[in-house]
């Protein structure tokens, strides 16, 4: 008695494939495989906040001396 046809599934879902440090952290495939911003990107995203921030305050003080 032959098996099922369901026994024979050689090439289907694809091969699976083993991603390198640099791919996990974010260089290679659009950038974004593994890590979301680089480091650097968030840091300058962090600081400019941080001037929106301290420049808004700024303003305010000013604005309550007058």
């Amino acid at each position: 008695m032959a098996r099922g046809g369901a026994g024979n599934m050689l090439g289907v879902g694809g091969t699976r494939q083993h991603l390198g440090r640099e791919a996990l952290r974010g260089s290679g495939r659009g950038g974004r495989v593994g890590g979301g911003l680089d480091p650097q990107a968030q840091k300058r995203e962090l600081l400019r906040k941080l001037q929106e921030k301290r420049q808004e305050q700024r303003h305010q003080e000013r604005q309550e001396g007058d």
